[in-house]
């Protein structure tokens, strides 16, 4: 029986593993960890019954704690308490769901406890990518991508052994505003861009999804994953879903890997591999099938996909700076407290003013988190 902590287990990763869980009755769910979802967070602790459990705010593992008392769990907090569900000696995988760059410092801690990472935060690769790597080869651990497109390129390098990748095509759906010009998207609404035509994610991801920004953020976990330069991966927009990512080797052979909008898939994979195991659900039917359709992605309209780009190539901490302005860019906008196009606006400033540093510890990395959320604060 595997044995996982998951962290993040309240959200849309986190709620879909333990779904897989529920349905596969041979994994025994030893930790959770979540934000302040007090109601679901005691629902998963009844049903699953871990030995531990975090709540990041100390107020709320307090109401945890009285709604569990009955129950034979230890119920943690903060940073700490994240970093003790991240090296439960009874778990052997760690999935991280959690959004955030609080993701960061436990998945080290996981790292070097020798657990096996289930990898969904894409901060961790995306601000820490050079020090998260090495870290998993001298500690001899795999990291396993579960974002839809990720765990497709791995599926689909499963065989190739040395043969050398020419080119990762990562594809994207385009969002809800797939073909609309700059002008266009001056009115958007908070509603509008929400609604994803694929798939059902959390808010932040759906507007990531919207603005291309989220493809932008998997083409930076993709260098890092795969070893690959940032030339080498092509973004692909491709509505229908349905291929959700290929691989070009270097003689011109593209492997692809198709399969039904469903995120369970690639979660299961990562938890089970290399083993497949059944999953109820709709299957593909390539019959049905009227069309697949392909294009370039528009970079001028959908400006979040090329700064990530230029954010790759520069490297340091460029990439955290990104991401963290995207973080609070995109709450101000949930917020209604700036319009949909400045977005991608704040990311561009904040690129533009940041303080480069090259090689940027995990530290320097926070560090540069809140040195832009404070010069958002300051100018939004």
């Amino acid at each position: 029986m595997k044995k996982i902590a998951v962290l993040g287990s309240t959200g849309s990763i986190g709620t879909q593993t333990l779904s897989i869980v529920r349905e596969q009755k041979d994994i025994r769910v030893t930790a959770l960890a979540a934000g302040r979802n007090i109601r679901l967070m005691e629902e998963q602790i009844r049903e699953f019954k871990p030995l531990l459990a975090c709540v990041f705010q100390e107020d709320a593992a307090r109401d945890l704690r009285q709604r569990t008392a009955d129950l034979d769990v230890k119920i943690v907090c903060g940073m700490e308490g994240l970093t003790e569900v991240a090296v439960q000696p009874e778990s052997e995988i760690f999935v991280t769901a959690i959004v955030g760059m609080l993701g960061i410092k436990p998945t080290i801690a996981a790292i070097k406890a020798g657990k096996a990472i289930a990898l969904a935060n894409k901060e961790t690769l995306v601000t820490a990518g050079h020090l998260i790597m090495p870290l998993a080869r001298e500690c001899g651990v795999p990291i396993l991508p579960v974002d839809s497109e990720h765990s497709a390129i791995f599926q689909c390098l499963q065989g190739a052994g040395r043969n050398a990748v020419h080119k990762i095509l990562l594809t994207a759906s385009g969002g809800p505003f797939r073909g609309k010009k700059k002008e266009e998207l001056e009115d958007i609404r908070v509603e509008d861009a929400l609604k994803h035509p694929n798939w059902s994610m959390g808010r932040k991801i759906t507007i990531d999804s919207s603005t291309l920004v989220n493809k932008g953020l998997e083409v930076m976990e993709a260098k890092w994953l795969f070893g690959v330069l940032p030339g080498q991966i092509q973004v692909v927009v491709h509505p229908q879903s349905i291929i959700h990512s290929a691989v070009e080797f270097v003689d011109g052979a593209v492997i692809a890997q198709l399969g039904t909008p469903d995120m369970r898939l690639p979660i299961q994979y990562a938890l089970y591999y290399p083993m497949r195991r059944s999953l109820s659900g709709e299957r593909l039917n390539l019959c049905s099938l009227k069309n697949l359709t392909f294009e370039e992605p528009d970079l001028k309209t959908f400006k979040g996909l090329s700064l990530a780009y230029e954010a790759l190539e520069r490297g340091g901490n460029l990439p955290t700076v990104f991401n963290a302005a995207n973080e609070r860019a995109v709450a101000l906008f949930l917020e209604q407290k700036i319009r949909y196009p400045e977005i991608t606006e704040i990311i561009e400033s904040c690129m533009d003013s940041a303080d480069y540093i090259a090689d940027p510890t995990v530290d320097e990395i926070l560090m540069t988190e809140q040195t832009v959320y404070g010069q958002i604060s300051e100018q939004w």
